[in-house]
């Protein structure tokens, strides 16, 4: 099975390293702990403080695996890099956004990130998405429609930077 590669800005990188650091130096570490203190706590048959920090153990070791993972696949992009002829990974697009079923426009500036990156409260929009993939390869004045929950929206690119 071949493995996905993560594309990921310098900051997501610096995130995803920070967030290893801390499950590593500080979660564990406080798990281990809280199942010290709940196997003194005696019978494990009945002990639902120990059942629950195996499960937080299980869970802080899969996030550190699946991390692990992630950096080993990883692709940064090098933001200085990009063309600003068209959108990439890593550009920061200005649109107006078109309701085609109420007719009301709005401004929004998008980050098109890789999908481990996405913040969609933060603008930062994941190359998977719907929206993210129909930025991908626009120019500057591209109109596109783009099928979202909330109905169709009509995109136009405005300005494209890093």
């Amino acid at each position: 099975m071949a493995v996905k590669q993560v594309m990921l800005t310098q900051a997501g990188l610096k995130k995803l390293e920070e967030e290893l650091d801390e499950l590593k130096g500080v979660r564990r570490k406080e798990v281990a702990e809280k199942i010290k203190v709940a196997l003194s706590f005696g019978d494990l048959s009945e002990n639902s403080e120990y059942d629950e920090a195996k499960n937080e153990q299980a869970i802080v070791e899969a996030r550190i695996a699946d991390i692990e993972v992630m950096l080993k696949n990883v692709k940064v992009i090098d933001e200085s890099e990009l063309s600003l002829e068209n959108v990439h990974i890593g550009s920061k697009v200005e649109v107006r956004v078109e309701n085609q079923a109420t007719g009301k426009t709005f401004a929004a500036e998008y980050h098109i990130v890789g999908s481990n990156e996405a913040d969609p409260i933060m603008g930062k929009i994941s190359d998977e998405s719907a929206v993210g993939k129909a930025l991908l390869g626009r120019k500057i004045g591209d109109r596109f429609e783009v099928e979202v929950p909330a109905g169709t929206m009509v995109y136009e690119v405005l300005t494209i930077s890093r």
